[in-house]
């Protein structure tokens, strides 16, 4: 058993600091693993076989919102009518990006004037969250107002509470299933309360980036209720914009990503998204049909992952139960899917932890980039991604983190 002393704490951390390591941590990016299982997908458009089943040749203009085909693939995917789908292109937070662009220049249905006319847009950010979508908000300059994550999803006591009372929030962004970074699975009772609440802005969104969604580690998957059904029964149809994409399923760089939301809503984005595209790349839409035929081969597609993935994070988890079971302060989550996991160190302290990391030659995600303007007002939330490393890099990182830990604890106290 090592020892916790600081001096022995420190030999323990300049004997690694000799090692000249060089680990990262800091992205969930699918390892090459995960990437060659679908290697066979490059070989299934060629220059005899670009027409989809309706004769369409994908090498041209047209079809704006997405082959049929794809929009009926994606209307499975996301659980929703195929007609209400739009397919876009290799990436979904560009399809979330341009939703709150346009929300800024022209409004969406239901506003009284765009939303760069209010004298302030207000966003609600469920934190721990996403770094990307909070980057987004500061980008449009609005201004972010954090509301803590429980188990299953953001506190909606608070978060009813403030849309009831303020027009100026215009939105909350959600990652309902295997969250990033805490791996929660929002509950029924928390869909059903974002798709009814009262808001004060009568064009109130939800920004639902299911990117997990497909994601488990385990065989048996996590249910979620469906967000776009429970708006229409609670009245609130035009409520929800639904994001996903086959990034992490597919080529991280070359996947698919969709978006599904209210007739008004899709009518409203076509009007814009018509000025700016005359069709995504319809090539790459008919080669991830012909790859993954339906939902049935995406799943079976998506175990192959989770057999890749799931012993990395069981690694870290048995790594960080070793070494800080018996920390004060210290815990972390054991997530059934998604890309990441949540490492919380004492109050105060995970600034100096990612600091020491990075003087090991372990990256870690900054501190902070969990919370709008990447201020944690605690210090203490790290996100962990371990998808990228090998196994045995990822045992290592996890040990050097662990120590780093215990060692800012030392030096504290």
């Amino acid at each position: 058993m090592t020892s916790n002393t600081t001096s022995d704490l420190q030999a323990q951390f300049e004997a690694l600091k000799a090692q000249n390591l060089n680990l990262d941590m800091t992205r969930g990016k699918p390892a090459p693993e995960q990437l060659d299982l679908a290697a066979d997908m490059l070989t299934l458009v060629d220059g005899d076989s670009y027409r989809d089943e309706f004769g369409t040749d994908c090498r041209n203009y047209g079809v704006v919102d997405g082959l049929p085909a794809a929009k009926t693939f994606f209307g499975a995917f996301l659980e929703a009518p195929a007609d209400q789908v739009f397919v876009g292109g290799n990436a979904s937070l560009t399809l979330m990006h341009n939703v709150i662009m346009r929300a800024m220049l022209f409004g969406v249905p239901a506003s009284p004037r765009p939303w760069c006319k209010e004298d302030v847009v207000r966003f609600l950010c469920p934190v721990p969250g996403y770094d990307r979508h909070f980057n987004i908000c500061r980008e449009m300059g609005m201004e972010m107002i954090p509301v803590p994550m429980n188990d299953d999803g953001p506190d909606m006591d608070r978060v009813a509470q403030l849309v009831a009372d303020d027009a100026t929030i215009k939105g909350i962004w959600c990652v309902p299933k295997y969250s990033n970074p805490t791996g929660a699975v929002y509950s029924d009772a928390v869909v059903d309360r974002l798709a009814s609440m009262k808001t004060a802005a009568p064009d109130f969104r939800i920004m639902w980036d299911n990117a997990y969604a497909h994601h488990p580690l385990y065989s048996e998957t996590d249910p979620l209720k469906n967000i776009l059904e429970a708006c229409e029964q609670a009245g609130n149809p035009d409520r929800v914009y639904h994001f996903g994409s086959t990034s992490k399923i597919s080529f991280a760089g070359s996947g698919v990503s969709a978006l599904a939301t209210s007739p008004t809503n899709f009518a409203d984005l076509m009007s814009h998204v018509k000025m700016e595209t005359i069709g995504h790349d319809k090539i790459n839409q008919l080669r991830h049909l012909r790859f993954f035929k339906d939902m049935d081969g995406l799943k079976r597609h998506m175990q192959k992952h989770a057999d890749i993935l799931r012993p990395k994070f069981e690694k870290v988890v048995e790594i960080l139960a070793r070494d800080l079971a018996d920390t004060p302060g210290v815990s972390w989550t054991t997530p059934r899917g998604g890309y990441f996991i949540t490492l919380e160190t004492a109050p105060g302290l995970a600034k100096r932890v990612v600091a020491l990391a990075d003087e090991l030659g372990v990256k870690l995600t900054p501190a902070g980039a969990t919370h709008p303007n990447g201020h944690d007002p605690d210090n203490r939330v790290i996100r962990l991604a371990p998808s990228m490393p090998s196994l045995a890099a990822i045992e290592q990182a996890t040990a050097v983190t662990a120590l780093c830990v215990k060692l800012a604890m030392a030096e504290r106290d």
